[in-house]
């Protein structure tokens, strides 16, 4: 799928768009350019330290915001495909500097739709969160509207051959900023903080985020929401498994935060249908035959009054799979 093709990734300096590019680099070293968008030139020179373009000539590192569309266009020339990692994504800086979150989630999607679609992309595939499900906060309220933006961009593209799709998805484990990492900083202090003990959370590694990505990037018709099935933790639990000594301190839910995380609404349910390992949210406007679609992914559809939350998500991971994870995927050095 990818031999000889060109990516731009932006937010390509990040958690998933380190381990994207270095899954890409070593499953399909053939690929002809590898562009590293992001707008930090410490974590770029970071970054470069270890994926060097010495070591690797197919990789690119280009300076850019995607707020810029000029800068972007000229980032996009001569690429096949664009994977749009870049956002604004702590829930309470997006509170409180609330346009600053929408110039980059919202309006920075749209110049990377109209970017894309001058510049003759043929693929975009757009992450998002699962705070876009039934959004109560100014993040996920921008990235639904990113998602939006991306599912109807494939009403635009006129007789161009490109196509655009989201992947959705929970926490990803070990991400900075992230709960596992603070958890793992202050277990020496001898307590946690914790905002409610029934709080859950979807819990997916970055491995499984590449996966789902480059497997989007396969099968995608134009117009999709993927949203992998994915295992869900109770927050005590997950204190338990980092730090079980320390005491609980209870901070209670902070602005903007959801009790339990959604990622397919009730609403959604009518346009939803089931594969193996993901659930596709189908666009409500009919870009092309939906029977078709559901038989050649062997799909069926959902249940009416479906719906895909953390608290009722049938794969809970226990304090035991929990603690195996953080040793496998965030510290091997882990242990209590």
């Amino acid at each position: 799928m990818l031999k000889e093709r060109s990516i731009l990734l932006t937010g390509g300096t990040g958690s998933f768009g380190q381990e994207f590019i270095k899954t890409v680099l070593d499953r399909y070293p053939e690929i002809t350019r590898l562009v590293v968008f992001s707008r930090d030139e410490l974590k770029q020179f970071e970054m470069a330290q270890t994926l060097s373009p010495e070591k690797y000539p197919q990789l690119r590192y280009f300076i850019g915001d995607i707020r810029d569309k000029e800068r972007l266009s000229r980032a996009l020339q001569d690429i096949d495909i664009v994977v749009h990692a870049a956002a604004l994504k702590q829930v309470p800086a997006a509170e409180y500097n609330p346009f600053e979150c929408i110039k980059t989630n919202v309006m920075g999607a749209q110049n990377v739709i109209e970017t894309c679609l001058d510049a003759g992309v043929k693929k975009v595939v757009a992450l998002s969160t699962d705070k876009a499900a039934g959004p109560v906060n100014l993040y996920g309220a921008t990235k639904l509207c990113s998602d939006k933006l991306f599912v109807a961009a494939n009403n635009i593209k006129g007789k161009k051959d490109i196509k655009f799709s989201v992947v959705r998805y929970g926490n990803v484990m070990g991400s900075r900023g992230s709960v596992i990492p603070l958890f793992l900083q202050r277990r020496q202090s001898g307590f946690l903080p914790i905002t409610d003990k029934r709080m859950t959370r979807f819990n997916i590694t970055l491995k499984h985020g590449v996966e789902m990505v480059l497997k989007t990037l396969e099968i995608m018709w134009g117009g999709e929401i993927y949203v992998p099935k994915i295992p869900s933790y109770l927050i005590t639990d997950l204190a338990e498994a980092i730090a079980p000594d320390c005491r609980l301190q209870i901070i209670g839910i902070r602005p903007g935060e959801k009790l339990h995380e959604e990622m397919i609404t009730v609403s959604d349910a009518v346009n939803t249908i089931e594969l193996e390992n993901e659930y596709v949210i189908l666009p409500s406007m009919r870009l092309w035959d939906v029977d078709e679609f559901i038989e050649a992914n062997n799909a069926v559809r959902c249940r009416r009054n479906f719906e895909y939350n953390s608290n009722d998500n049938s794969e809970r991971l226990s304090v035991a799979q929990l603690r195996t994870l953080v040793r496998e995927h965030v510290d091997p050095d882990f242990s209590v």
